[in-house]
């Protein structure tokens, strides 16, 4: 059983390693306190550190990780489970998943409503709508 609830968000992350060289470009598949997934096209082995930027958010989000898991994908590549090294980070990582909850809501009013919403209008809807029942919102299941 897992620790934390995972919530779905695809945003774009960089992941790197100092024997990689430069950092790859992956997507999130699931984010909580504890850690990321990830969908890459290259594997990184269990244990390895790696570096974690998430441009989505300003200012970007950067934290050290290790990757806990590296399993194939039937679809695309590699799934990758990072956990997060400080305490510090986990804490900005649920900053970074309510981000990605309003920006995911913004994206919603405008293709089921038709409403262009601003970052910050998008912002006081979801916490007046959602943010009392942060993080158990949306599907989640427990890792």
């Amino acid at each position: 059983m897992r620790q934390f609830i995972r919530h779905p968000v695809d945003v774009p992350v960089e992941i790197g390693t100092a024997a990689s060289g430069p950092p790859s470009a992956v997507h999130t598949h699931d984010i909580s306190v504890g850690g990321l997934a990830l969908r890459s096209s290259v594997a990184v082995a269990p244990g390895a550190d790696v570096e974690i930027r998430i441009a989505y958010v300003q200012p970007a989000f950067e934290a050290h990780a290790r990757v806990a898991w590296c399993h194939p994908h039937e679809e695309d590549g590699f799934e990758l489970g990072v956990t997060f090294l400080d305490a510090q980070d986990a804490f900005l990582a649920r900053m970074v998943e309510q981000v990605c909850h309003i920006e995911d809501y913004r994206q919603s009013v405008c293709r089921l409503e038709g409403r262009q919403l601003s970052a910050e209008e998008a912002a006081v809807e979801w916490i007046a709508q959602y943010a009392a029942q942060f993080p158990e919102i949306g599907p989640s299941r427990v890792h």
